[in-house]
């Protein structure tokens, strides 16, 4: 096993690239939890370092076990180069570098297909914890578009607590484009509103649906709200005015997943 005591080291390089994307087939993986996350979903590690200071814990034991059984190449290294490779305030002890997954079926493929598309959506927390929530609800697939956060940025990977890795998740530069092809697969288009929309359970969330939820502050654009067949809006009360936009996406797919259970 390679020691790193440099924070010049190429292999340094790379693991900030991932941490800041630079690296588009090529996604940051902080701490165990994650790791073995991917290494359950099939995701190909292509390097994993390890703080000398971890190694004996049971967990990593465990990891590198694993990881040995899939020829990865394992590094340790000193604390101020796990400092340098780890993108978190206190390092977690242990991040990999792992091929990004690739959407290899259309997300409508399903006759009922539920759909999350996560529209403008520049937090990456909140991109993570709606793509943890769909999986949690039952949603076939998200798809991230407009100028959302990159889903595999290693922030919106933490906050989706692994579920990016399972959730089959496809990336749209365009808003629009995201919303014709759910037209064009014959999905009916629910927006999320914030007044004057109907109930969530008096929505219609069966068949195909794709459900669209908004940025942070704005909100869904006049013209994405032009082409939904339903707006739902949730109602709060006073003074709250909006939910977090991970909340919301919970509320609807929540919904979604009830008439879905009892038809």
């Amino acid at each position: 096993m390679q020691h790193i005591t440099s924070r010049q080291n190429a292999v340094v390089k790379e693991y900030r690239e991932a941490a800041r994307g630079d690296s588009p087939s090529t996604m940051l993986l902080d701490g165990p939890h994650l790791i073995g996350e991917a290494l359950e979903a099939g995701i190909r590690l292509q390097h994993l370092i390890v703080g000398a200071d971890v190694l004996e814990r049971p967990e990593v034991v465990h990891l590198l076990a694993h990881t040995g059984a899939e020829h990865v190449v394992v590094a340790s290294a000193s604390a101020s180069v796990m400092d340098a490779v780890s993108p978190v305030q206190t390092s977690s002890g242990m991040v990999a570098l792992a091929s990004r997954p690739a959407l290899d079926v259309s997300p409508y493929a399903a006759d009922d297909a539920l759909v999350t598309i996560v529209c403008d959506m520049q937090n990456p927390g909140n991109v993570g914890a709606i793509i943890r929530v769909a999986e949690a609800a039952g949603a076939n697939a998200v798809v991230v578009a407009g100028q959302s956060a990159d889903p595999f940025g290693w922030k919106a990977l933490r906050g989706s607590m692994g579920s990016a890795l399972r959730m089959p998740i496809s990336i749209v530069a365009d808003t629009r484009d995201a919303v014709e092809a759910a037209r064009a697969h014959r999905a009916s288009v629910v927006a999320t509103v914030p007044h004057d929309g109907v109930m969530p359970d008096a929505a219609q969330f069966r068949g195909r649906v794709a459900v669209l939820i908004g940025g942070e502050g704005l909100g869904l654009t006049p013209d994405l709200l032009r082409e939904a067949d339903q707006r739902v809006s949730i109602p709060m009360q006073a003074p709250v005015e909006s939910l977090n936009a991970a909340v919301a996406a919970a509320v609807l797919l929540y919904e979604a997943r009830r008439q879905r259970a009892t038809r």
